[in-house]
């Protein structure tokens, strides 16, 4: 009887443990997602766009910190597929980052499915087609990241909240802008500005007296946009996955690539209001409307439209300047976001970037310190983990301008596991730059005109708390400075956001490494990884 109490008291500690572990394990998410073309209309003109699930734009991944998301993708275009996860940091696992450095692509008629989680992160993000100019036909959507209900965020609970994907479009579809880039030519200026797939009319009802979310991103390929609504203040509260100052708005700047998430208060008449997106930096200025309902109103919104800024370039640096950490905030964890003070610690690297557009066998392409990048038939990630020879080689692009020609390159900067490091983008040219670290964030401590020098640091950087995010603007004949601690070990594509100069060579990547293999700092190759070039199945 003793012997049998014993078992059955263990019996009820295992059940219990068992209990707790189950409950313990972090939630599972789980997408089929069917890639397919088909007619989409969002400037009246029918043309062949990327569809998910039969949706433009794809469907909104709603989920919270430390998900597991796994998404099957089932690709049935004609060709080659991959999306890749904007601002999602993909923790100790390159493999599920969708670019063609760390990935190959998802043949017609097959599925690859992406297992990743959300770890530690909270935020605004987005998805995109990553091969060729595959995201000017859509195939983008919205990424959020809820805070963990434990986790308190720093401004009462909005009563809803709205996502906003904001970019430019052209009427034409991927293969003729493509052809035009690999004639030689630069892209025209896009044709219109699309909120949530509408050139027109997408509208977001709320209650008088009542304060909403607003997730907005530029999914846009070219175009920075300012963002604002009529008779009404926004209040910036999360740029990219980090809790801001809570700075009061009447309109904002959003950049190629770039996610913020304001709180606007439903506090005016109730009737209709125009939301309104502007392009910057464009002649012409490039408009679209969408619509902020009061429920119950039949009164439409009434001209004349509020008005943006246009093409002053010191006002939106003056704006960029504004935008800083909330150090009192938790984020994902329940740490205060400022207990990592990042102006403290000793840089090991400087590396300055500077953009150019080349000439190279008569046709147009863009160069990062003088080399163009063109990726090698074996993803670079596959040729790194089996060691094959000959697809790369580290540090083959220099850590500062040079003045030798444009060239062809598989540029790779080879950095240790846990190095902090200063990246200076230089702008030479007169166009505004975007630029985006996959598997990172990064604080973005200084912006200037004119050629950066070291003693820049000492009266434009923002050492106590800059925003920390994953894609900075650079604006014209000007520099921006970053701060980065290399803490996630892979192969990390750093960018042009701007699509068009990417394919065209605008691009590198990043090897952080350390001769330690353990799961600890990096996951091993999936079991479901596909595999071409010279890389070949172990």
């Amino acid at each position: 009887m003793r012997q049998a109490s014993i078992l059955y008291f263990c019996l009820g500690l295992l059940a219990l443990f068992s209990g707790i572990l189950v409950k313990a394990e972090d939630a599972y998410r789980y997408y089929t997602w069917t890639i397919t073309h088909g007619t989409i209309s969002p400037l009246g003109v029918p043309q062949k766009g990327i569809l998910i699930n039969g949706q433009f734009p794809g469907p909104t991944v709603d989920c919270v910190t430390n998900d597991n998301i796994i998404v099957n993708v089932i690709n049935k275009l004609d060709e080659p597929f991959l999306i890749t996860w904007n601002g999602i940091k993909q923790r100790k696992t390159t493999w599920q980052d969708g670019v063609q450095g760390t990935n190959c692509p998802i043949p017609p008629n097959s599925n690859w499915t992406y297992k990743f989680q959300t770890k530690d992160q909270i935020g605004t993000f987005n998805y995109f087609p990553s091969i060729g100019i595959h995201r000017v036909a859509g195939g983008f959507g919205g990424f959020n990241v809820q805070s963990r209900s434990v986790i308190a965020i720093p401004y009462p609970i909005p009563a809803e909240e709205f996502t906003l994907l904001i970019g430019d479009w052209y009427k034409a579809d991927d293969k003729v802008l493509q052809q035009e880039l690999d004639q030689g030519f630069p892209l025209p200026l896009p044709d219109a500005l699309l909120i949530n797939g509408l050139s027109q009319g997408a509208t977001f009802t709320g209650e008088k007296g009542k304060t909403y979310k607003f997730r907005v991103s530029n999914v846009g390929i070219a175009t920075a946009i300012n963002f604002r609504i009529q008779g009404h203040t926004m209040t910036l509260v999360e740029v990219e996955g980090a809790h801001t100052i809570q700075e009061v708005y009447d309109s904002l700047d959003v950049h190629v690539g770039q996610s913020v998430t304001v709180l606007v208060t439903l506090n005016g008449s109730p009737k209709d209001y125009f939301i309104v997106a502007s392009s910057r930096f464009t002649k012409p200025i490039l408009n679209t409307t969408g619509i902020l309902r009061y429920a119950g109103s039949n009164t439409p919104p009434t001209l004349p439209l509020p008005i943006g800024p246009t093409y002053q370039i010191h006002w939106s640096m003056k704006q960029a300047r504004t935008i800083r950490l909330n150090l009192t905030a938790n984020a994902a964890r329940p740490n205060p976001q400022g207990s990592f003070h990042y102006g403290t610690i000793q840089v090991v690297r400087t590396v300055i970037l500077a953009n150019t557009a080349a000439n190279i066998s008569g046709k147009l392409r863009y160069a990062v310190n003088s080399i163009s990048y063109v990726d090698p038939a074996t993803p670079l990630k596959l040729a790194d983990w089996f060691n094959i020879p000959g697809v790369f080689t580290l540090n083959s692009i220099k850590d500062a301008p040079t003045n030798a020609p444009a060239a062809f390159g598989t540029s790779v900067i080879g950095t240790t596991l846990h190095d902090f490091v200063e990246i200076v983008f230089q702008n030479t040219e007169t166009t505004i730059q975007s630029w985006h670290l996959d598997g990172y964030s990064f604080y973005a401590v200084g912006y200037g005109s004119g050629v950066w020098t070291p003693d820049k640091r000492k009266k434009f950087y923002n050492l106590n708390d800059a925003v920390s995010r994953h894609t900075v603007q650079v604006y014209p004949k000007s520099w921006s400075a970053v701060l980065v601690s290399l803490d996630n070990k892979g192969m990390w594509n750093l960018r042009s956001a701007i699509w068009s100069r990417r394919y065209l060579g605008q691009q590198l990547y990043v090897r952080v490494w350390n001769n330690e293999h353990s799961i600890f700092t990096e996951n091993d190759i999936p079991p479901n990884a596909l595999f071409c070039g010279l890389a070949k199945h172990p």
